[in-house]
């Protein structure tokens, strides 16, 4: 099963029992078809503390409990593949419904359409991607993030959405879904890289003290890449680096004036294992890139960029015989202010993690996760800073196929 969630079933979040598994295989003519996908669902309590006038919908004290799903969206999954003139050549399309809903009489929960894109290349030079998939850079860091199987953050103000944020925005930046034209290289040794040219995106301000709103993203593209070496044995493990660059035409600025610039990042990771124990850090640097997604506040008033960096740290354990993977996680991002021009001098948003993800059979996973998520944003100017904080517990199931 060629896509992005057999790649999370195939990593090391996976507990033991579910990983590796193929899909559903169906000949079908010169094609083999395989068709996979996840089912998951959760039951979730959400306390909130803190600042009222930073807590949003709720404030201080308040909590919420929601049925939803987790930080992966429920997913059905078609791919295809055949061999044909010496090439490789291969298609994959997803649906992606929500699983939560808010309003009665109202059976709308978001749905997504994450993947469609095609393939052709040959394990002698690689492959070629075209059409719509996971993005290259910090790929890597979700996929390698424990809170795939569960849910994180965001459970308590994602109610009815397709999925929870899991880690992203409180240790990395979501690599996001993306139309892109890419090159995979073969696997050399271990070895490996891709490169692509990705759809640029608008920048996107929060309110009228960021710069953004009407910005040119399409007009020239995004350029993003990463390698990475992977090794097995007693010791086995994996090391990683991507970046993106993208130029920004036309932000506009808190007076209307027009202004372009370039939004950048770049990332590094590492995971190891050895004998059930599990170790991944990650880190990441932007330049105008924002903070939670691409290019959301990345931009200040005047249209100066703003720094921000992201990190997590993640140990996890699985019991032999049993194949329970515990773990343990915290992480933080940072979106920094420019000093007295800009209305806040640091947006830190961050959340440690406790989670058992437990394989019932090789398809079924029970998870049980408990997430405490900080936000504070320091003012300039003496206004008060804000912060709150949400302390979620999470049961449910996850069901890969």
């Amino acid at each position: 099963m060629k896509t992005t969630i057999k790649l999370a079933v195939a990593s090391a979040l996976v507990a033991a029992a579910s990983s590796a598994n193929a899909g559903i295989v169906i000949p079908a003519g010169d094609w083999t078809l395989d068709i996979g996908g996840v089912v998951n669902a959760y039951y979730t309590s959400t306390r909130f503390s803190g600042d009222d006038s930073a807590a949003g919908e709720y404030g201080n004290g308040d909590s919420v409990a929601n049925i939803t799903t987790g930080l992966l969206p429920n997913y059905l999954s078609v791919s295809g593949k055949t061999r044909q003139n010496d090439l490789d050549v291969g298609f994959t399309i997803s649906i992606n419904p929500g699983a939560s809903t808010t309003q009665a009489g109202k059976q709308s929960a978001h749905q997504e359409n994450r993947q469609a894109f095609l393939t052709f290349g040959d394990k002698s030079w690689g492959s070629i991607k075209l059409g719509k998939d996971l993005g290259i850079y910090a790929s890597d860091a979700i996929l390698n993030d424990m809170t795939l199987l569960g849910v994180g953050s965001a459970a308590g103000s994602l109610a009815g959405n397709t999925t929870t944020l899991g880690r992203i925005g409180t240790g990395f930046m979501y690599a996001d879904w993306k139309s892109q034209v890419a090159y995979s290289s073969p696997n050399w040794n271990g070895f490996s890289f891709t490169a692509g040219v990705t759809q640029a995106w608008n920048a996107i301000a929060a309110d009228s003290y960021d710069a953004g709103n009407a910005s040119r993203g399409g007009n020239s593209p995004a350029f993003e890449a990463k390698a990475s070496y992977e090794w097995a044995g007693d010791v086995s493990g994996k090391v990683w680096v991507s970046g993106i660059t993208q130029k920004v035409k036309d932000l506009v600025t808190y007076f209307g004036a027009r202004k372009s610039d370039r939004a950048t990042a770049y990332d590094i990771g590492a995971t190891v294992n050895v004998a059930g124990f599990g170790l991944t850090g990650y880190y990441g640097k932007g330049d105008g890139i924002g903070q939670t997604v691409q290019l959301a506040r990345g931009f200040d008033w005047t249209g100066k960029s703003r720094d921000s960096d992201q990190w997590y740290v993640q140990g996890t354990y699985t019991i032999p015989g049993v194949g329970t993977k515990l773990g343990a996680s915290y992480g933080k991002s940072t979106l920094e202010g420019n000093g007295n021009n800009d209305y806040f001098d640091e947006q830190e948003d961050s959340m440690w993690t406790v989670g058992a993800y437990h394989p019932v059979t090789k398809h079924l996973n029970l998870v049980a996760e408990y997430s405490q998520a900080k936000y504070e944003t320091n003012y300039n100017f003496a206004a008060p800073s804000d912060e709150v904080k949400a302390k979620t517990i999470s049961l449910g199931a996850i069901l890969f196929f």
